[in-house]
This record gives structure tokens, sequence and C-alpha cells, in this order.
């Protein structure tokens, strides 16, 4: 019997559990560093945090929610369905929780992997599937005097409940997508709130609404409304993608939609020319929000955008030299959306180290498969991120895949699976080429590394990567 580790129990992991399960594979084992299953839904409990995906479609296609409360769930109601996802598929029991995985190493001999936990204890198994995911990591900004604060400060994916901000003086260093939902929830408690915006982004609309009684008990009793529901929504997000491309007639509505939102919400032309892009649609994450222009337009709501050249004991300097004084920081910096795997020290064939390997930017066979790894699976690996849709949808499809490769490795009597450097090679070149047409190959973002190489995203909408992943190619790898 194969024995198969899966790191993680967010969607990710869930998606291929359930698949191998469901396909007869029954020596699974999950290892999650919390106390508890449910991965960025878990952690990320700022307030406001709920998906700029409509529910419907951000949720498993074998697991449809006829009871979602709105729209675009907020956090407590998606950790819900994942962990009540998990106990109906016999997934919860096989989660080993305060189970921090540190290092891999694969043993040519045995072909087997051999996990190494926080606690030096050990367990080998088959098949390793890595599913933590691109934005599991919180980074803080390198600002000098970061460590000098005397006041609270916390990042806002390990949000500080315990923090009473009634009337502090609080500064908030980022205006990406966890900003926009908390800064509205913020500006009505804090006495002042001083935002540091690098980077103006387009926002749109957010088309939410509450699901009432009736419309959920129709959806209870007509499964067909449900498929038609998540249909309309994909196929929304499949044209949303369009938009993502070099002089795409999408873009210019996308653009052109997100600033008449903006002139309309905004009437001060300063903080109108502030909170104004200067670079194509979609280069940068696009969000989606109703709340944020209103709270950032309020007396006591300031926005800066200059950059911040350093951190006080007491507050924060901007570039322009003025010093805001402040009593908390809440630093909404994102996450190391670019060191795939670096917090996991993995070595492969002949002592490779994975991190060596992708030190100019991440890069693996459908975003699944690395050569020189063998039996190791990644989940929501390099270039398997959107600009638009739904992710869920790109891991039911990586799964899939995965459980087509483990099911060939029992029917052929097949010890490892390896991914060819010539079909890797292949695949990289044929995505990157894409992606050089795209909106993300003209600025600066996390979805690029340092080298340039854009890591992150898949080049347009979900349905191809489908298509690509739908039938397993045996030539592209190496069976022994």
């Amino acid at each position: 019997m194969t024995s198969i580790g899966i790191i993680g129990s967010g969607f990710g992991a869930l998606a291929v559990a359930i698949e191998l399960q469901r396909a007869g594979h029954t020596d699974l084992r999950l290892w999650e560093r919390s106390d508890s299953i449910g991965g960025v839904w878990r952690d990320n409990t700022y307030p406001g945090a709920a998906c700029d995906v409509p529910s419907p479609l951000y949720s498993f296609s074998f697991e449809a929610n006829p009871d979602w409360a709105s729209r675009y769930a907020g956090q407590e109601q998606i950790l819900a369905y994942i962990r009540s996802t998990a106990d109906k598929y016999g997934i919860t029991p096989l989660v080993q929780t305060g189970t921090e995985v540190v290092a891999a190493h694969y043993d040519q001999a045995s072909t087997t992997w051999t996990v190494r936990f926080a606690d030096d204890t050990e367990q080998t198994v088959d098949i390793l599937v890595t599913a933590v995911g691109q934005l599991s990591q919180p980074v803080l900004p390198r600002i000098p005097g970061v460590d000098t604060f005397e006041g609270i400060s916390f990042h806002s994916a390990r949000w500080d409940h315990d923090v009473d901000l009634t009337g502090q003086r609080v500064a908030v260093v980022g205006t990406g997508a966890s900003a926009i939902q908390f800064i509205p929830h913020l500006a009505e408690q804090a006495g002042e709130v001083v935002v540091f915006q690098r980077t103006p982004s387009y926002i749109l609309p957010k088309p939410d609404q509450a699901f009432g009684h009736h419309y959920r008990r129709v959806l209870r009793h007509l499964p067909g409304a449900l498929r038609s529901e998540r249909g309309a929504w994909w196929t929304f997000g499949e044209q949303f993608s369009r938009g993502l491309d070099d002089d795409s007639r999408v873009g210019k509505v996308i653009r052109t939609v997100a600033l008449k939102h903006l002139q309309h919400k905004i009437k001060d032309p300063v903080l109108r020319a502030k909170l104004t892009p200067d670079y194509p649609v979609g280069c940068k994450r696009i969000l989606f929000a109703n709340t944020y222009y209103p709270a950032v337009a309020q007396p006591h709501v300031h926005l800066v955008s200059e950059a911040i050249t350093e951190v006080t004991p007491t507050g924060v300097v901007a570039a322009d030299g003025t010093v805001h004084e402040v009593d908390v920081i809440i630093y909404a910096t994102g996450f190391d959306a670019q060191e795939f795997l670096e917090s996991i020290d993995i070595t492969g064939v002949g002592g490779q180290k994975l991190a060596a390997q992708w030190a100019d930017g991440a890069r693996a066979y459908l975003g699944i498969y690395v050569p020189r790894f063998p039996n190791l699976l990644v989940t929501y690996g390099p270039n398997t991120n959107l600009g638009g849709g739904s992710i869920i949808f790109m891991l039911e499809a990586q799964a899939r895949h995965m459980r087509q490769a483990i099911d060939r490795l029992r029917s052929g009597s097949y010890r490892t699976v390896e991914v060819t450097a010539e079909a890797e090679e292949a695949y990289d070149r044929d995505i990157q080429g894409q992606l050089g047409h795209s909106v993300w190959a003209h600025c600066d973002s996390w979805y690029r590394h340092a080298s340039g190489r854009i890591t992150s995203n898949w080049p347009g909408s979900t349905h191809p990567y489908a298509q690509r992943t739908k039938v397993l190619e045996p030539d592209a790898f190496e069976w022994a």
C-alpha cells in the first residue's frame, strides 16, 4: 500500500486528500503545524476578513453549499465550510495537528521520503505532497527601526484580538487585499488612523449581498440552481481573466469601472490623485471593496503616499520628514509569496536542495512536478496562482492529475514518478512565453521573483489549465 503524506490542512490539502481517498488510497496522513485545520482561513482573522471570489465558486465543485450567508462569505463561514467538508469526507481524523514539518529528505535506496518535524521526530512516506500554498508566511517590511517600536505591533495575518484599539493612534503599513477589508472597521474604533500606501490599487465595487432564507431554501431544494449559479460565476471569472492580457478590451472596461468607482467615492481631488494607479490594470492584484474609499475619506484617517524611511520607538517617519506618532502599528504587508517552500528544507536526488534549484525563481511542470525530486507533488505551486477566477478550481484540477500519477504508480507496480527535465523545460518556456504578453510583465509585484521571472501566476483563465491537466501524459515522466 502506498503511503502518502500531505503537508497542510487548507483547501489544497483537502482537495488532494479527498481525491485520493475516493480513488481508494487510504494510507493518508496530513501534517498541520497549528492546533486545528483550516490554512489561511484559520490564520487570517482580522476584522472584515472575507473572500473576494463569490462563494458559489470559492468552494469545492463536489461540495456545493446552499447555506452561504452572503455572496462573498466571511472568514468564519469559510473556515466552517473547510472543517465541515473535512468531517464529511473523513479527512479530519487523518490530520496530525501541532506537527510542523521542517525538513524532508528523499532516500534513493528505499525510494521514500523521510519527513522531520519541529520536535525532531520523523515519519517516512512513499509520496510527499506539499500543500502549504503561496500565501502562508507573513512578511514584515525591511524598514530601519522596525524592531525598535515600543508600542504594540503585529501583522494583519496574526491579528492580536487582545489589543483594544478604541481611541488609539494606529498606523497601517500597506493597502493591499487585507488592508482594504480591515481599515473600514479600524476607522470605526481608532481615534486616528494613518495609512501608509506604497502603491494605489485598482479597486472595483464589490457586488455583495446577503442571501435570505427564501433564496437559500431554493438552492437547497434545486441542485440545478446551485450548479447554474456556480457556472455563471465561473464564466464571469474566465472573462475577467481576459482583462489581464496586453491591449485587452476587457482590461479597458475594468480600468474604466475602477476609476469611475474612485471618482464616485472620493470627491477630494488631492486624495483622489493619491489613490489613482499609474500602471496597467491587473499588473498588481485588482481589489474589490465598497467601504474602503469612504473610510480613507474620513477626517481622522490620513493617507500617506510618501515612502516610510524609518520606524522609531514612538512612530513612523515618512520620506518627506514628517514624524507620525502612533500607539499601534499594523503591518498589512502580505506574504513571502516568492520563496516557495523555503520554510522546509527539502532535499532530492543526490542531495539536491529544492531551495538551491529554485534560487532564480520556482518552476515546476504543471506547477506540480519538479525534476530531481521523485514522488514529490506540489499543490498551489509555481505559476498556478490566478489574477481572476477561483483557486479552488485550480486545486481540484491539480488533485485529479496527482491522483492519475499515483494510480499509475500503483497499477504499474512502479515505485517512483519523476518529471523529465526536458518536459519541465518545454513547459516552462511555453508558460513564460505567454506570461511575457501579460500585464504582469510590466511592473514589479509579489507575482514576480527578484530575478524577473513571473513565478506565481498562471497565464490566463482556468479552463486551459484544467484541459492541460485533464489527462496524464506518461511520456513526460520517468517511471521506475
